[in-house]
């Protein structure tokens, strides 16, 4: 039951049905590692054990989670942290980077249009700015599963804004601001063992624009970095072209479990 690869594929539906995070966080606190992802999904369209309102909602809610996410593997680490329990406010930004993995409409919403927004000091953002950026989305090296009407593209618009503000990046109802955001430490740090995951020099973490999801500039992680290596929360050391960056694990999921022992 493993999505295929949707890493370029710009889905209007599940931007339209959101975020989720309450949801995925509840989904993922009662997961069953020894049952399969399907068993998972049925279970709880069965028990509805996240308490939905309908049964269309249930249906929606197991239709996104099973194209999101891929709980026995690449997220595993973010299903363990809901299982202890692990504080929502922190995990919220580990879910959107790691939703943003195959999301490809979120992750460039965020990483490429809000953020130039948000770097040119704009101090609202409508709808109507939105669908002009989703306009040119096929340029941007994304496919859609089928054309969009009108009606649909200004859901997508409306629905890109609503998850931004879900995880806190803006606020406000029809007419969104940019909200104070900061990453908490423990979430920053995760962050960089994922990136390390990834095969980045410490240099590239560094400069990555996934920080972008954060409102974060390179000189923000660097600051952050050197503010945490000052604690002996990890070791950044700069020497000219030289990074060297060491960190608390040896990976994501080593230090997942570290934070909830």
């Amino acid at each position: 039951m493993t999505p295929a690869p949707r890493t370029n594929v710009a889905s209007s539906f599940t931007v339209i049905k959101g975020a989720m995070i309450e949801e995925t966080y509840a989904v993922f606190a009662a997961w069953n590692f020894e049952r399969s992802k399907r068993e998972n999904l049925d279970r709880l369209r069965d028990e509805n054990f996240i308490g939905a309102s309908t049964t269309t909602w249930l249906r929606d809610v197991a239709k996104v989670l099973n194209r999101r996410f891929d709980p026995a593997d690449r997220d595993k680490p973010l299903v363990v942290l809901a299982q202890h329990g692990f504080p929502l406010d922190e995990w919220k930004p580990l879910l959107l980077w790691h939703m943003t993995r195959d999301e490809f409409l979120v992750r460039d919403f965020l990483e490429t249009w809000l953020f130039s927004v948000y770097e040119a000091g704009t101090f609202r953002i409508c709808s109507e700015d939105v669908e002009v950026y989703l306009g040119d989305i096929g340029k941007r090296g994304a496919t859609t599963e089928h054309a969009w009407s009108e009606t649909t593209t200004k859901r997508v618009a409306a629905g890109l804004l609503k998850i931004a503000a879900d995880f806190g990046l803006l606020r406000g109802t029809i007419t969104k601001e940019f909200a104070s955001y900061q990453l908490p430490e423990r979430s920053f740090l995760y962050l960089l063992h994922a990136m390390r995951d990834e095969e980045l020099s410490p240099r590239k973490v560094v400069a990555s624009p996934e920080w972008r999801l954060y409102f974060m500039r390179p000189a923000d992680v660097e600051h952050e970095l050197l503010r945490l290596h000052q604690y002996r929360k990890l070791d950044y050391q700069v020497a000219g072209s030289l990074v060297q960056l060491t960190l608390p694990c040896a990976n994501a999921r080593e230090y997942a479990a570290k934070m909830v022992v």
